[in-house]
């Protein structure tokens, strides 16, 4: 198990920045099976500008990217010699239940579901305040580090 994976260690495995890097932490990593992924949402956030300047609301879109890229992390770790390229294939049944705005901490729980070879499928969860907000199942190719 591996856990408290900070920003820094994030950076140097995820080819994403900012804006576009969505997830501060992970907090669990048990194998990789499972992971929870944690993220800081301010009202700094690009996205709020547009999104809504009266009403801030986080895209559902980007919430469901923060799962994609908790699960992008626990492929990495499978890995130990070399990072391989990890790419977000797929997004089905995804729900969004609640808003989530800004002042919110946002926890991804993301559980394998199926590994075939290259094809990674995750069941990804986003809390706050420990209340369900939004859920999909993401999947990812796994290509080889160069």
């Amino acid at each position: 198990m591996k856990s408290d994976i900070n920003i820094e260690q994030i950076i140097k495995m995820m080819p994403h920045r900012y804006p576009f890097l969505l997830i501060d932490r992970l907090i669990k990593v048990e194998k990789d099976e499972y992971a929870i992924g944690l993220k800081n949402v301010t009202i700094n956030e690009p996205f709020f500008q547009g999104h809504f300047p009266d009403n801030p609301i986080m895209p559902g879109v980007l919430q469901i990217e923060g799962m994609a890229q908790t699960a992008a992390i626990m492929c990495m770790l499978k890995y130990n010699t070399k990072i391989p390229n990890v790419f977000f294939m797929t997004i089905d049944k995804a729900r969004f239940r609640k808003p989530v705005i800004p002042g919110d901490i946002l926890y991804y729980h993301l559980k394998i579901i199926r590994k075939r070879a290259k094809v990674w499928k995750y069941k990804g969860e986003a809390y706050v305040l420990g209340g369900l907000v939004a859920e999909a199942e993401v999947s990812a190719m796994i290509e080889s580090g160069k």
